[in-house]
């Protein structure tokens, strides 16, 4: 296993983190539930292989992982770093300490490594966080009894946004969690700008759940007779990056977690050239989904309360990188996680206000329809 230092931390962290919010699942009794000693098993076993960064939060695995992730640390707490968030639902410092007590009873733990402001946004940090008695101010003060060891945000805002964050909290803030991969580089300026100023950088879904890692030719064709699957190429795209500290993994297997594993342990970069390559094919297959949308936003704002261009953006996953998989995954998510607050493309009335608006003359209500014809489709 590779480690690197965190920020201003200072401590080192295995470059492969363990995503608790994917764990292994068995069917018992006509349904699945979340296999805890089997979990429990994957846990050890990634202690085993170096894995010392854990991440959880309170409704992961139906609001069961900090649960999970408390027994398999017995006895082991002291030698990994915990991760879990807080949901910001109001402005109260109170209500904040409430829901930390809650993780920590269910973790069985005195304290939380890496505790995130979760999945904020700029303005919930304006007006529900940075304010008087509020989030902020309470966990400054459990960090000051040690109830917290460092403070971090989870973030899932415009990628602009992402700089005033830390601009604004960095002198508390010591690590923030990201989404970036292969198909989706919109927060690298922010990943660069954090690691310029002294924050460790955490990178969910480098390998989409495991979802990047179907066989997919397109995938595949980014470096051609190179590497030895789509994960790996993925995995090593993310920790090629120097301003990533860690790259956060949710596995729900053994074997994902074992070659996982062996790619982080491979210290050889991907070089200039490849990476060249690899932008080159990137470059043609976005010119290849620019014909479907541009994400120009024009369309905007849809009066059903569609967010079109994000749709389409989860088709073209399907279109042109054939990971049909991850492209529904993240389809039927719409709706039931704070960044992706807005209608799924069944809410589509047929008023053609999109299609008055686009530039590209695009067929908006058809390709609206075959959306959720296959990516809302249950398999």
């Amino acid at each position: 296993m590779q480690y690197r230092k965190f920020g201003k931390t200072g401590l080192d962290v295995s470059v492969l983190g363990f995503g608790c919010m994917r764990l292994p699942q068995i069917e018992s009794e006509g349904k699945l539930i979340y296999d805890e000693d089997e979990s429990i098993r994957m846990i050890h076993r990634g202690i085993e292989l170096g894995i010392n960064y854990f991440d959880t939060a309170p409704y992961y695995c139906e609001h069961i992982s900090e649960n999970i992730v408390g027994k398999a640390l017995k006895g082991k707490r002291e030698s990994v770093y915990l991760s879990t968030k807080n949901p910001i639902d109001n402005a109260s410092g109170d209500d904040f300490e409430k829901r930390l007590e809650a993780s920590l009873k269910k973790l069985d733990t005195d304290y939380i490594d890496f505790y995130h402001f979760w999945g904020i946004t700029l303005e919930q940090w304006e007006s529900k966080i940075d304010v008087p008695d509020g989030p902020l101010a309470r966990a400054l003060k459990l960090k000051e009894r040690g109830v917290l060891k460092y403070l971090s945000f989870s973030f899932h805002d415009k990628p602009e946004n992402m700089l005033e964050i830390i601009k604004r909290g960095q002198e508390h803030i010591a690590s923030l969690l990201c989404q970036y991969n292969l198909l989706d580089r919109s927060n690298e300026a922010g990943i660069k700008f954090a690691n310029e100023q002294g924050l460790g950088v955490v990178i969910m879904g480098p390998v989409g759940g495991g979802r990047l890692g179907i066989p997919s030719k397109a995938v595949a064709d980014l470096l051609p007779g190179k590497v030895q699957s789509s994960p790996e190429l993925a995995l090593r795209f993310v920790l090629n990056n120097p301003a990533v500290s860690i790259a956060l993994s949710g596995m729900s297997s053994m074997e994902q977690l074992e070659q996982n594993c062996s790619i982080a342990s491979n210290s050889a970069p991907l070089s200039d050239s490849e990476m060249a390559q690899i932008s080159s094919a990137l470059e043609q297959n976005k010119k290849l989904m620019d014909l479907y949308c541009t994400g120009c936003n024009y369309c905007m704002p849809c009066p059903a309360g569609i967010n079109i261009p994000e749709v389409f953006r989860f088709m073209n996953y399907h279109r042109v990188y054939g990971i049909t998989d991850y492209a529904r995954g993240e389809y039927q998510s719409i709706g039931k996680v704070p960044w992706l607050e807005f209608k799924d493309a069944s809410a589509c009335v047929d008023c053609g206000a999109c299609e008055d608006k686009c530039p590209q003359k695009l067929e908006i209500r058809k390709q609206l329809k075959q959306t959720h014809e296959v990516l809302g489709a249950t398999v």
